[in-house]
């Protein structure tokens, strides 16, 4: 058999790292690496919940439309084979109306999957009056069938090693239309897994989403039509229970039993492994409904158990189909056990990672389920196998944050103060207590700003929605000086202010400003001293200078007169 086919695909842009794939997956086949999802395909059971649940659609199914498409090109029968479960997707159309539809697309018959699964409830039947098994467990599903094979290995000898009504079918179609080709029209994923695993038997699988999309294509619509009534027992195949209610009951003292959901087929399981259940024949679905459930219906059909039941029970018959049953050799399938575990890691290393998460003490480890594992222990194994990161626990990067700006608003020099839009004190820093002289936070707390401070800037910045920044202010009832921001975050509605104490640096200034005062007085006085004998000394000298001209003019004059 050949390793896992990759039907489901992840779209990495789509991908917002929520967890909700890992948080649904019941077998936890999913990795996350560099803040992005990874299918872990050999791990993968092909439930198809991560694609169901993804918000993003990051999750996609492959898509065979095209593979299809040549096959119609290239052979004139391409037969189909349509699941049951399609009059509960396509609300009010019979086989005819989906037979006509099918084949304006190009297709040669469309016959129901239902003969297939009327070929396996009777090979079922006989295994139970003819073999001695104690436990025999349904294998229609596909993604049970991996269930088993790869987590509970020790009970693949209950697994009834026969073929699924698809193969059943197809192989019927190729038995009485030599050459032809076969495609599977269903709501689930795995069969596109399981056609390529066992190959030569189904040529093409399509999902309910990719034939409407297909009709779409060709601006076409399946006529609402039902058609007349015939026996079709086994069209309650797609039902929880389907399988039993067109089995002979009684045979041979079996108990018969019907589980849906992985989860309850996976307790049944370990229960058989236990040995606590006997002589019982087992039907299992993965899916929460059975087929009608399944996740493409899940994801693009409005989700309506009741009505889709009684839809499908409608239109069933009370008797099986009439069909040429094979020798029951030609319906054996093998089924063996598909490798995947990792090694699991030591104590020792998972203590170390259990450390690193923050996880000291059992009663740190809050088993909370936000990283999609079901207890820290889990997701430490998990990181241990690289299939989980750290970061991954949300409690972790929480106190990681947390710690981070505790550590920045207590080790700050600013001021920081937290105010609700009551303005009332939510958070008060030390750097703000000291300015203010506050003991205690508690003494602030819940209060309102205007018993430490004006309040009339926060009141400014929550009316004009316009943020303060570096706003000069004196707290007088403190004797600072301070720069003021305040900032209005809409989100959390939050009044943030900051405020830096400036009241040294304000001293400093004054005190430069005192000193260049002073200078310019003392200059001033000097200028005006000087100014004062520049003058004394020109009067001096003009005083000087007249006594020597009136000396000179008298000598001048007697020279004259002599």
């Amino acid at each position: 058999m050949a390793t896992m086919s990759n039907c489901l695909t992840l779209k990495k842009s789509n991908c917002k790292n929520c967890y909700k794939c890992i948080r649904h997956c019941p077998v936890k086949a999913i990795r996350f690496s560099g803040n992005q999802a990874h299918i872990i395909e050999n791990e993968c059971i092909l439930c198809g919940q991560c694609f169901v649940v993804c918000p993003q659609n990051a999750k996609q199914i492959v898509d065979e439309t095209e593979k299809v498409k040549v096959l119609l090109q290239c052979n004139e029968q391409v037969i189909v084979s349509l699941a049951p479960s399609f009059v509960a997707n396509y609300d009010g159309v019979g086989i005819e109306a989906m037979s006509d539809a099918l084949k304006e697309l190009g297709f040669y018959a469309v016959e129901e999957t239902a003969i297939g699964a009327t070929i396996v409830k009777k090979e079922y039947e006989r295994m139970l009056r003819e073999d001695e098994r104690d436990i025999i467990i349904s294998s229609c599903c596909h993604s049970v069938n991996l269930l088993i094979q790869k987590y509970f290995p020790k009970e693949l000898e209950y697994l009834a090693d026969v073929v699924s009504p698809m193969q059943a079918h197809c192989m019927d179609i190729k038995k009485r239309f030599p050459g032809a080709k076969t495609v599977f029209i269903g709501p689930c994923v795995s069969k596109k897994d399981e056609a390529e695993h066992y190959a030569g038997i189904v040529d093409a699988v399509l999902t309910f989403e990719e034939l409407t999309n297909w009709f779409k294509e060709q601006n076409m619509e399946p006529k609402a039509k039902m058609d007349s009534k015939t026996e079709s027992r086994a069209r309650f195949f797609p039902t929880t229970g389907g399988i039993l209610k067109t089995m002979e009951p009684g045979i041979s003292g079996y108990t018969y039993l019907a589980l849906d959901g992985v989860e309850n087929c996976m307790a049944a399981l370990r229960d058989i492994e236990n040995g606590n259940i006997h002589k019982c024949f087992i039907e299992m679905s993965a899916c929460t409904g059975s087929c009608i459930g399944g996740p493409v219906m899940e994801k693009y059909h409005r989700s309506e158990p009741v009505k889709d039941y009684i839809t499908v029970a409608s239109y069933a018959g009370h008797q099986d189909f009439p069909v040429n049953q094979p020798e029951y050799l030609t319906l054996k399938k093998q089924f063996s056990y598909i490798e995947h575990r990792l090694q699991p890691p030591t104590e020792t290393e998972i203590a170390n990672v259990l450390r690193q998460m923050g996880k000291h003490k059992p009663s740190d480890e809050l088993n909370c389920g936000s990283c999609g594992y079901n207890t820290c222990r889990e997701k430490a194994i998990a990181i241990c196998q690289g299939k989980a990161e750290i970061s991954m626990c949300l409690p972790f990067l929480k106190d990681k944050a947390e710690s981070f700006s505790d550590t920045i608003v207590k080790n700050t020099p600013n001021g920081l103060i937290v105010l609700n839009e009551e303005l009332e004190v939510q958070q008060i820093n030390e750097a703000a207590r000291r300015m203010m002289n506050i003991r205690f936070s508690s003494d602030v707390l819940g209060e309102h700003v205007v018993r430490i401070m004006d309040p009339s800037d926060f009141i400014q910045v929550k009316e004009t929605g316009n943020d303060i920044k570096n706003k000069k202010i004196y707290l007088a009832e403190y004797n600072r000086y301070a720069e003021e921001s305040v900032v209005y975050d809409r989100d959390s509605r939050m009044l943030i202010g900051i405020i830096r104490d400036i009241t040294d640096e304000q001293k400093e200034r004054e005190k430069k400003e005192n000193i260049s005062r002073q200078t310019v007085e003392v200059a001033d006085k000097v200028v005006d001293k000087q100014m004062r004998i520049v003058q004394e000394i020109a009067s001096l000298l003009g005083e000087t200078a007249a006594e020597t001209k009136i000396a000179l003019a008298k000598l001048k004059e007697s020279i004259q007169d002599e």
